[in-house]
């Protein structure tokens, strides 16, 4: 199963990725974990992304499709992916189909989970995160088990400073902007499954289940 997950900030992306990857036995791709990898190993590509992020600089495509490719081409992308924040754009989209028609292979699905912009600034306000595992929780949505600390490893939870009403309005109206275009191009390829994201955590999961395995 090879797949790319979208979502805006706070429509529980990343709790839906976990789901996946366990059900499918597939690896989680984020980007920004194979920069980071790239970056702390100091590998050649690691270094052309960290010498554009030194002068402030976004790393451009062409990079990033480096890092991406490199990352795809291990063996344990052989049975499929979740690719999580590639691509972002429909020039990456156009990249990403010619780097896997170059591995003689394509994506299944794209997988677009939808939440209502308000909805998304209030669960956004309420995340919590644990600064050691990168686990995500909500005040009210998904708690964990024992207030303010992280089911898995004990670690006190943080909220991100810019977790605030006003900067979470700005990420999620640039999210949209930038990934409409993106939707509608993945639509033309019969390729997107949109999910509603406004159910439980348990009936989101289910219905990307039911999206994937009823093609």
């Amino acid at each position: 199963m090879k797949l790319v997950i979208l979502g805006p900030p706070g429509a529980g992306k990343g709790t839906q990725a976990e789901s996946i990857i366990e059900k499918y036995n597939i690896p989680h791709i984020s980007t920004g974990d194979i920069f980071r990898e790239n970056i702390n190993n100091e590998t050649e590509l690691g270094k052309k992304a960290k010498g554009y992020m030194d002068k402030g600089l976004l790393v451009p495509d062409e990079v990033v499709i480096e890092i991406v490719e490199d990352r795809l081409q291990r063996d344990d992308c052989k049975d499929g992916f979740l690719l999580d924040g590639f691509p972002r754009t429909v020039q990456q989209a156009v990249s990403l189909d010619a780097m896997l028609d170059r591995m003689g292979t394509k994506l299944d699905r794209v997988i677009n989970i939808e939440v209502d912009p308000k909805i998304l600034v209030e669960r956004a306000v309420g995340r919590r995160i644990c600064k050691t595992c990168g686990t995500t929780y909500h005040v009210k949505f998904n708690p964990p088990k024992v207030e303010g600390v992280c089911d898995k490893d004990g670690t006190p939870l943080i909220q991100r400073a810019d977790d605030t009403e006003e900067t979470v309005s700005t990420r999620i109206q640039v999210y949209l902007d930038q990934t409409t275009p993106l939707i509608d191009y993945y639509k033309a390829q019969s390729l997107l499954l949109n999910v509603d994201g406004e159910q439980e955590i348990s009936e989101v999961f289910n219905a990307v289940v039911k999206g994937l395995e009823n093609d």
